[in-house]
């Protein structure tokens, strides 16, 4: 019999960042490595990954990671991980593997171990053993996840919804699934961002006809914004324009790489001969696609309306078309661009959150789902604690037993020894790491404390030279700032300034000394200046004092 520990290290109580972390006695699967964007919150932050400290410090049980697609919020922490564990497993399908490459250094990918897999293609490993199965998501090749064990399946369903309609590289199948539900699930894992949605997903994930009716209601030019990894409205754009005298142009050269990739591996179905190029930018009827990669939402089609683009100026013609609906934490942001684009006369169009649902699943799909699995325990994951709470309610519901379904936050233990829920209390540390750009690193709390005190008081720097052998003051100070006050109406300030920062410079120069304390010099600057100048202005910018000697 098998200990089993299950638990989190991104995912629970959030929309992103997902990573679901398998302990069979030693050995350890991961399912999923994402990112979440940070929508604002933190100043300058790209991306958000879990704290990966676990990992790197049980790397040698590591069996892999186990990626359910190609979408950032499960795939996007890969690069930072494989930057720390280089030899890392990572499996997934061609696509999905395909995807995360984008993100890596030619470096990284030769020295990555990427296995490449097939739904319903068994992964053993010893007496455990992993069957992959294909579900349907916005992305093909999607996958759901069974663990086997000696005390039954773990199952982890990634993100899915049942849509007959879905074909090929799309389609769910029910079958597998259903056997695996028949052979004993001891757990499932089960996403929960749609839970509190009554009825199917389909068919309101798909939106052809809403498309068809924008190309027919807008003549002039048309700029729609999409997220690249989301194949099926790819494909539905281009559907829809197939039946007009329009062309596409594609923007970016990372997403005319990524659809051509998916056409050349028959993911997308597209005539090439739609697709325009730059000479089509300013013809009336063009569709012209633009994306955002490893970014904030709409990064793109802010530089655009700010006017920054190279190519694209907006005119008043234009219809901008936002074409996927808005999701938990993007709300506000969707609201702005949408009223910038109304300032420039432009014509803005966006599906409803309400209408229009992304490929995840809703009640009845999660009723579906776990009656096909007849799970023993029931884990709600990924989505906010509302939306494990009312998946929860739901297998509660559908006859599962209160005590077998299983609420928790990130880092939190779930034990099973003999098949059995156990009472462990046991907690891993858990955290995020802050990203900025490219930088591999945590960007931590005190530089983003300093970016949020530079963004609301701004900067003063004052700058003195002494005379190396005297010390006395010989040029200074001088006084900058930047985001403080406006300089030609403060003369008045800054000259009292100048005067405090002299005066603190030169009581803590002592006669005749050959070494300067600089540490207390600065301190002293920064103590004065800074209540002088919460008592002029009520502000508190940062003061950095810069001395040196000649």
């Amino acid at each position: 019999m098998s200990k089993i520990k299950i638990f989190s290290l991104g995912g629970l109580n959030e929309n992103g960042k997902n990573m679901y972390i398998v302990n069979v006695d030693r050995d350890i699967y991961v399912f999923d490595a994402g990112l979440k964007y940070d929508n604002d919150i933190n100043l300058g932050i790209d991306y958000i990954i879990p704290n990966f400290d676990y990992l790197i410090k049980n790397k040698k049980n590591i069996k892999g990671i186990f990626l359910t697609h190609g979408h950032e919020s499960n795939m996007g922490a890969v690069p930072d991980i494989l930057e720390a564990i280089p030899n890392i497993n990572i499996y997934g399908t061609k696509l999905t593997l395909e995807m995360v490459k984008k993100d890596l250094t030619k470096e990284q990918i030769a020295k990555s171990n990427f296995k490449e897999i097939r739904p319903h293609a068994k992964i053993e490993f010893g007496k455990n053993y992993i069957f992959p199965i294909s579900v349907t998501h916005s992305i093909p090749d999607a996958l759901c996840y069974v663990l086997y064990t000696k005390d039954g399946a773990i199952v982890y369903t990634g993100d899915f919804v049942f849509d007959a309609t879905m074909t090929g590289a799309y389609k769910t199948d029910i079958g597998k699934l259903a056997y695996v539900g028949k052979q004993g699930v001891l757990c499932l894992l089960c996403e929960s961002m749609y839970a509190e949605k009554q009825g199917h997903t389909s068919p309101n994930n798909r939106v052809s006809s809403f498309i068809r009716e924008v190309l027919h209601k807008n003549e002039n030019r048309i700029i729609a914004t999409i997220f690249p990894a989301h194949f099926y409205r790819i494909q539905e754009i281009f559907n829809e324009v197939s039946k007009t005298n329009r062309k596409i142009v594609i923007m970016g050269k990372k997403l005319q790489e990524t659809i051509n990739k998916a056409i050349e591996n028959n993911y997308l179905t597209i005539d090439k001969k739609k697709i325009g190029s730059l000479t089509d930018l300013e013809v009336k009827d063009t569709v012209i696609l633009i994306s955002d990669e490893k970014e904030k939402p709409f990064a793109n089609l802010e530089r655009i309306i700010k006017g920054y683009d190279k190519y694209i100026k907006i005119k008043e013609t234009d219809t901008i078309f936002i074409t996927e609906p808005s999701y938990p934490g993007i709300e506000k942001r969707t609201a702005v661009i949408m009223d910038e684009i109304a300032m420039l006369g432009a014509n803005a169009v966006s599906l409803s959150n309400k209408k229009h649902l992304l490929h995840h699943a809703s009640r009845e799909d999660l009723m579906l789902m776990i009656n096909l699995m007849n799970p023993k325990y029931y884990f709600p994951v990924k989505g906010e604690y509302r939306n494990q709470y009312a998946n929860a309610e739901i297998a509660e519901e559908l006859g599962i037993p209160k005590e077998n379904i299983i609420l928790k936050q990130n880092g939190d233990v779930v034990e099973f020894i003999k098949g059995k829920l156990t009472n462990n209390r046991e907690h891993i540390e858990v955290d995020q790491i802050l990203i900025d750009g490219k930088s591999q690193g945590d960007i931590g709390n005190l530089v983003l404390k300093d970016r949020e005190m530079l963004g609301e008081n701004g900067i003063v720097i004052i700058s003195c030279t002494l005379d190396k052998q005297t010390k006395k003051i010989i040029g200074g100070p001088e006084i900058l700032t930047r985001g403080f006050v406006y300089v030609k109406e403060s003369q008045d300030l800054l000259e009292e300034t100048k005067r405090l920062s002299r005066e603190a410079i030169e009581d803590n120069i002592e006669e005749n000394v050959k070494r300067v304390d600089y540490s207390r010099i600065k301190n002293e600057v920064r103590e004065r200046l800074g209540k002088f100048f919460y008592k002029e202005t009520e502000s508190k910018p940062m003061i950095i004092t810069v001395i040196q000697e000649v």
